[in-house]
């Protein structure tokens, strides 16, 4: 389950950005009661991207800020009470690691749920009643 963590360069100093990945990667997992889960801790990915100053917007004007966009099946990120939580937590993750520098109406999340059958673990297609199972199962 790809999240995408995109970063202003400097809104975080270069070296917290791997513990920001950590950190949240841990929420995530902590948040859907999967923390240690043999299935999904190693199959929750992140994209770490920094792009230069000048390089991200907010209404079409520069602006130094964080994204974090994941990309789940249906059944994660389902009920407001999780949502409302991990992306709060992923917010304070990134507004402590910047040392209060970075507001936090300067980092935007979202969640896309994608297509039933359209998760790959080991190369193998599954659904999402296929995916829960292997994850109950772990």
């Amino acid at each position: 389950m790809p999240i995408t963590l995109t970063l202003t360069e400097g809104v975080i100093a270069a070296d917290k950005a791997p513990i920001a990945v950590a950190r949240i990667t841990d929420a995530f997992l902590r948040h859907h009661g999967l923390a240690g889960n043999s299935i999904m801790t190693p199959n929750v990915t992140t994209h770490l991207n920094i792009l230069p100053k000048g390089r991200t917007f907010a209404g079409g004007k520069p602006v130094d800020g964080a994204w974090i966009e994941t990309k789940t099946p249906s059944f994660a990120l389902a009920s407001q009470e999780v949502q409302t939580a991990f992306f709060g937590e992923a917010t304070d993750i990134l507004h402590d690691l910047s040392g209060g520098t970075l507001a936090r109406d300067r980092i935007w999340s979202n969640g896309v749920h994608a297509v039933d059958g359209t998760w790959n673990l080991d190369g193998r297609p599954l659904t999402n009643a296929a995916l829960a199972g292997a994850i109950s199962a772990a």
